[in-house]
């Protein structure tokens, strides 16, 4: 059965979710959490997983400029997740700006509370109007 891209997005926010939690194990293997969460081969998915992981320092820093007295560490790690995913959408991809923070909102009203969603669009409205 295909999956829609919300659904494949919540699949990475998952996956990035485990990532965060289970790195400093280092038997810990991206491949392997994609594999897990995944039961069919996703492209998708593997470019924003693979994305963030590669580009995470950049993205952390990004949000972190656009946070007011908070940092992406003091969010829960799904917000975290659903943050970093946006922001690498925002620069890295060609998804419209308002599908991105739109899709984020969505795993952020799901999986976060209020101020989360709420740090969540401001960040990326600010990173989309920069």
């Amino acid at each position: 059965m295909t999956k829609t891209r919300s659904e494949l997005r919540e699949k990475c926010m998952i996956i990035l979710y485990q990532w965060d939690l289970f790195k400093r194990n280092n038997n810990t293997n991206i491949d392997e959490l994609i594999k897990d969460n995944l039961d069919i081969e996703n492209d998708f998915v593997k470019d924003i997983v693979y994305g963030v992981v590669t580009y995470q320092d950049k993205i952390d820093e990004i949000a972190n400029k656009y946070m007011q007295d908070w940092t992406i560490e003091r969010i829960d790690k799904t917000g975290a997740s659903i943050l970093r995913m946006g922001i690498f959408e925002l620069l890295y991809t060609d998804t419209p700006e308002i599908v991105v923070i739109n899709e984020a909102i969505e795993l952020a009203k799901k999986y976060s509370d209020d101020n989360v969603r709420k740090i969540i669009n401001a960040v990326l409205d600010k990173v989309a109007k920069e």
